[in-house]
């Protein structure tokens, strides 16, 4: 809802790995302790390492957000102002007096939008001056007509009667009245006792004694056997006359027609049909129940969610939608990918190995404790993306950093760190295209864009064994027309190397790169275990050199 304040995102790329989860939970832990109201989100499907350290530590899978692009639950306001359909014109006119509103939703008991009325409708109304009686046609009864007339109810008991006669004024002789007058009739008429006889002798329906006048015993009890409604109202004739046309209930004059939208649907969908109908609110609906309000003038400038982007900076792997959110900040230890913003921004970049490096020297730099489990989480951050610091990205920041989480935790650094990794190494389960998208980032290389996923094993035979299914699924990627090259690095963790299975229009960067294997679609890369440092700047190289 508009009325509460958003939270921050804190979330990192797509098909996320192990440090781009744990990283975003510890910087929201750390925002959070400052005071901001800061949310660990993903931004895709977690890999089996990562569940595994969630679980092992003690924590939720984060929630998932999809895309960033603005949706009407986004801009809508609360709905407590409604009305029902049985509801007079007179209490839709207080309504709308009372909260300032131009427009009201209409709803059953049970909340199911029915219809909308706005002042324009009762403008039309009072313009066309519904005569008195149009009561009949509008199915008003005696108890609408009592609320509106502020009435005291004398005489009767069959108030939800509905009004089958005309409403008459008894304003002339006995004789005028004998004349205008007839069965089920309504009756204003103020102390004339001998005019108020003379319509009660019509066998009207209902008698409606004006300003307040006594009423005499006789004529209540003549009243009561003929099963007359009598009751006694406050204002001259004139304003009872006026207000019976207020009598008439909502549904009369609503819009039953209505233009409602789905709390889901995107703003940018819905824009064009808001301005073609040029209305100021329209009602949310979901599953028929009215859940908010949006106001057109919200849609010019809807609030943006505010985001902070851990462990990449790149355009190509963030969540979709990231051009319509607001970034505020940046923490990575990638190479800058040139993601535009409108205003200057907070941004932390360290050459490290980790993401989760740079966050838990934040904590310690603003004196923010960090709790066992979330030094257990950043541990495992570390030990996933330096690959127990076999990676040539490893420095001795992340080592150190990861000493010092280790004892936090009360762990044993080494035997930790493997049990992470075997957790992540093993493709059971996985289907190929489970495997191609592990980890998988996105990359402009000269005029090609390339997406390189990666999977760490402790045997790359398993999954050589599906090479072709893998080249398959490689291919289906390509020919969806948003990738020009795809890669997967099959990294052996034991013995530090990785095998590079690849597909695509671009292969010859692949070769100018890394030289031609010895069969195609697969290049053996002894000492290569870094995507960042061993893989991409190559490409880039080869892509200048073209």
């Amino acid at each position: 809802m508009i009325n509460q304040k958003k939270p921050i995102y804190v979330i990192g790329h797509r098909n996320p790995d192990t440090d781009s989860i744990c990283s975003a939970i510890a910087y929201a832990h750390l925002k959070q302790a400052l005071g901001e109201n800061a949310v660990a989100v993903r931004a895709g499907k977690i890999n089996s390492e990562t569940k595994y350290v969630l679980e092992t530590c003690g924590f939720a899978v984060p929630k998932l957000i999809a895309d960033l692009y603005p949706r009407v639950k986004d801009v809508m306001a609360g709905s407590q102002i409604t009305i029902a359909p049985d509801d007079t014109l007179r209490d839709l006119g207080n309504i709308m007096q009372e909260y300032d509103v131009k427009s009201v939703p209409v709803v059953d008991k049970e909340g199911t939008l029915v219809g909308i009325v706005t002042v324009g409708d009762l403008a039309k109304l009072y313009y066309e001056e519904l005569e008195m009686q149009d009561l009949t046609r509008a199915g008003v009864d005696f108890a609408m007509m009592l609320k509106v007339l502020d009435g005291t109810l004398v005489c009767g008991t069959e108030l939800h009667r509905k009004v089958t006669g005309k409403v008459r004024i008894a304003a002339g002789s006995t004789t005028t009245i004998n004349k205008i007058i007839h069965e089920n009739d309504v009756v204003l008429v103020a102390d004339r006792h001998n005019a108020q006889l003379a319509s009660l002798a019509r066998n009207i329906a209902c008698l409606v004694v004006t300003s307040d006048a006594e009423v005499a015993r006789e004529l209540i009890d003549i009243a009561a056997a003929k099963g007359i409604v009598v009751i006694k109202a406050p204002y001259d004739t004139y304003t009872c006359a006026r207000l019976l046309n207020q009598s008439v209930p909502v549904r009369v004059v609503m819009k039953s027609n209505v233009l409602s939208f789905k709390p889901s649907d995107l703003i940018s969908d819905i824009r064009e049909e808001i301005t073609s109908t040029r209305y100021r609110n329209y009602p949310v609906v979901d599953n028929g129940k009215l859940v908010g309000l949006i106001n057109r003038d919200q849609l010019i400038n809807p609030d943006r969610e505010k985001v902070i982007l851990v462990d990449h900076n790149e355009r190509t792997q963030a969540v979709d939608g990231i051009e319509e959110a607001q970034i505020v900040e940046i923490i990575d230890h990638h190479r800058l990918g040139g993601l535009e913003t409108n205003e200057p921004i907070f941004i932390r970049h360290e050459p490290v190995g980790c993401t989760g490096t740079i966050v838990a020297s934040m904590h310690w730099h603003r004196d923010v404790e960090i709790p066992k489990d979330l030094a257990a989480l950043l541990l495992s951050a570390i030990v996933s993306d330096t690959v127990l610091f076999k990676s040539p990205t490893a420095t001795a920041q992340d080592r150190n950093t990861a000493e010092k989480l280790a004892q936090i935790a009360g762990i044993d650094l080494l035997n930790f760190g493997m049990a992470v990794l075997k957790a992540g190494s093993s493709i059971q389960g996985m289907s190929p295209s489970d495997i191609v998208r592990n980890d998988f980032k996105e990359f402009q290389v000269g005029e090609s864009h390339v997406a390189v996923g990666q999977i760490s094993v402790m045997d790359t035979t398993e999954v050589l064994a599906i090479k072709d299914e893998i080249l398959q699924e490689m291919e289906n990627i390509v020919n969806k027309g948003n990738d020009d090259l795809v890669l997967l690095m099959v990294t052996d963790i034991i013995n530090e190397s990785t095998y590079l299975i690849y597909y695509g229009k671009s292969v010859g960067l692949i070769y100018q790169a890394f030289g031609r294997g010895e069969h195609d679609g697969v290049i053996y890369l002894p000492g290569v275990m870094s995507r960042k440092k061993q893989v991409i700047p190559p490409l880039m190289e080869a892509a200048r050199d073209n």
